[in-house]
């Protein structure tokens, strides 16, 4: 049976037991998303306002507009290069994290378990799976906000899937990752927003509260409800 409070507490103890380790990781993860996930856009916008500073002090001319054409160009790219690091390089290290946090439940594994992905022999396998969910997400949002978490939620078990079967068949990824969330992605929501009083608490203190404590607290716990889901799974029979 689903149990949120069983499952925080279950991670927060053992993330602990291996506390340097989950929290670099944890760490890790978190700064790599930082860069390759938005750090394209923030670019975009200082080049933006560089131009519009820039166009304001100088009177028009013919080469204002090859100016913006540059800066829209470097722009593009900046935000290409961007979208390629996060499907060739942080997709894996996050499929790596989920593998560090779901083997630490047992284990004491090492910091170096967030780049197994890249030496699994199944990157390529594990890169199109996982720029296949997000696709999946991106395009379920456009149709309306709440489409989008309905499929984040469903596709939510499927790093932790790849972390433990990074060569498995992409239709089969996704069949068990929905299995599994039948009727807990609500829990999951809920589960996400009772961090928030935290992630809130982490302001104080300059976000230290969060590399240190919330998010790997959080990686932890998340590894227990695919233990959970995973053993559902094998009683099920749809996974052997």
């Amino acid at each position: 049976m689903w149990n949120r409070q069983e499952f925080k507490f279950r991670g927060k103890e053992a993330f602990k037991r291996n506390y340097g380790s989950a929290v670099a990781v944890a760490l890790l993860m978190g700064i790599v998303t930082l860069l390759f996930g938005s750090n394209s856009g923030v670019n975009t916008t200082v080049n933006e306002n560089r131009y519009v500073e820039y166009s304001s002090e100088v009177h028009y001319s013919t080469n204002v507009p090859i100016i913006g054409a540059l800066i829209g160009g470097i722009a593009i790219t900046a935000v290409l290069i961007g979208i390629l690091l996060q499907i060739f390089i942080e997709n894996v290290l996050e499929v790596g994290g989920k593998r560090f946090f779901i083997l630490n439940q047992t284990s004491r594994p090492g910091i170096s378990t967030i780049i197994d992905i890249f030496k699994s022999g199944n990157y390529g396998n594990v890169v199109l799976i996982m720029f296949l969910q997000e696709l999946f997400v991106a395009l379920w949002s456009l149709l309306l906000v709440v489409p989008g978490i309905i499929k984040h939620y469903e596709y939510l078990m499927i790093p932790y899937i790849l972390a433990e079967n990074p060569g498995m068949d992409r239709q089969e990824v996704f069949k068990i990752s929905k299995q599994m969330m039948n009727g807990h992605k609500m829990d999951a929501f809920v589960m996400d927003l009772s961090f928030i009083g935290w992630y809130l608490l982490s302001v104080c203190t300059c976000g230290l509260l969060n590399i240190f404590y919330v998010n790997p607290y959080r990686e932890a716990a998340f590894a227990e409800v695919y233990a959970f889901n995973k053993q559902k799974a094998f009683e099920a029979g749809y996974i052997r």
